[in-house]
């Protein structure tokens, strides 16, 4: 378990700082003040809830957090923490994912380079234990506003693999017709069902760029996540073969929509497996998932896709309305 003096802060300008260990569900409210003063901060669009922790911590993976986490503590308070997992992308690469968060007030004063030096140390721990001979990349998610964040990361070696849109369609007027394909129907999503919509979901991102092998303890994650909204998905079903063909897994984040004085729908999941694709379907489904949306009141919609997606996705979604409003990225390091 990591201890109070596991790291020896650098940074003079910062009196009274505690670098500590996880201490089990006691850390989960602080966590979930430090996250959400963080993505406040960083205008990040994903809802904080102390039930979607709780969620998370429930069914980590590769993480054990009494080893994989720091906690930075100043006069008693938890102003940031950060934490380290791993997992074997399909693509043969081994990822060593770190995430940190550190309230705006204490930025900029040395302490994400130290939350970032443990990370690195106790990823670089956990690669010791594995066996060599697959690429290994350090990795971490950078939101459009973590500006600090980022900087420390290019001081340290990390370039941008990768970027994401967050796309925006700021009204939900004048939503274009688009029928499904012959062949299909769209049914509601009972809890039968949600298996078979996971299994479809992984299988048709499979040739997603980073995307990594995922288990039970995933699907159990998705199953409590706030944006499990099933009343609001779109699965469309073949009628021949009875299985999933592609599917929009809209949401709806009413807390921070109040939040933010808005009115915003998420298109969460959109997904098309292979034998079903380049024949309009996902439009479809987009279309359909818009109206519903408006229908239960929203004025506009949000979704995230990666910029250089090999199935024409971001120019589907230009050509229904929405338009980049934010570039995140992946920054990778060489292990």
């Amino acid at each position: 378990m990591l201890t109070n003096a596991a790291i020896q802060l650098d940074a003079p300008a910062v009196a009274r700082l505690v670098f500590r260990g996880f201490r089990g569900e006691a850390d989960y409210p602080r966590m979930e003040a430090v996250l959400r003063g963080s993505r406040d901060a960083d205008q990040i669009n994903e809802p904080v809830t102390l039930e979607a922790l709780t969620n998370e911590y429930a069914h980590l993976v590769n993480c054990d957090p009494y080893k994989d986490m720091v906690f930075v503590e100043a006069e008693g308070q938890v102003v940031g923490y950060a934490r380290v997992s791993w997992r074997d992308g399909l693509d043969g690469i081994r990822l060593y994912d770190h995430y940190s968060f550190l309230l705006p007030e204490w930025r900029g004063r040395g302490i994400e380079s130290e939350m970032l030096r443990f990370c690195e140390q106790r990823l670089q721990e956990t690669a010791a234990h594995h066996s060599p001979g697959q690429t290994r990349l350090m990795q971490a998610f950078v939101f459009s506003g973590e500006t600090i964040r980022r900087q420390v990361l290019e001081s340290a070696g990390y370039t941008p693999a990768r970027y994401f849109y967050e796309m925006l369609r700021p009204d939900l007027e004048n939503i274009a017709e688009a029928p499904l394909p012959p062949g299909l129907e769209v049914r509601p999503a009972r809890p039968e069902h949600y298996r078979l919509v996971w299994e479809a979901l992984e299988e048709a991102f499979l040739d997603h760029w980073g995307n990594v092998s995922r288990g039970e303890e995933d699907y159990q994650t998705w199953l409590g996540m706030e944006q499990f909204q099933p009343e609001l998905w779109r699965i469309a079903w073949d009628t021949a073969t009875n299985q999933v063909a592609g599917m929009v897994l809209s949401c709806i984040f009413e807390e921070e929509n109040a939040r933010h004085h808005r009115r915003q729908g998420w298109l969460e999941d959109i997904g098309v497996r292979r034998p079903w694709r380049r024949r309009g379907l996902a439009r479809a489904l987009i279309a359909e998932s818009l109206r519903d949306l408006k229908a239960r009141g929203m004025t506009e919609a949000a979704l995230g896709v990666d910029t250089e997606n090999t199935t024409g996705a971001l120019r589907v979604y230009e050509a229904v309305g929405f338009r980049p409003l934010h570039r995140h990225g992946i920054y990778r390091k060489p292990m």
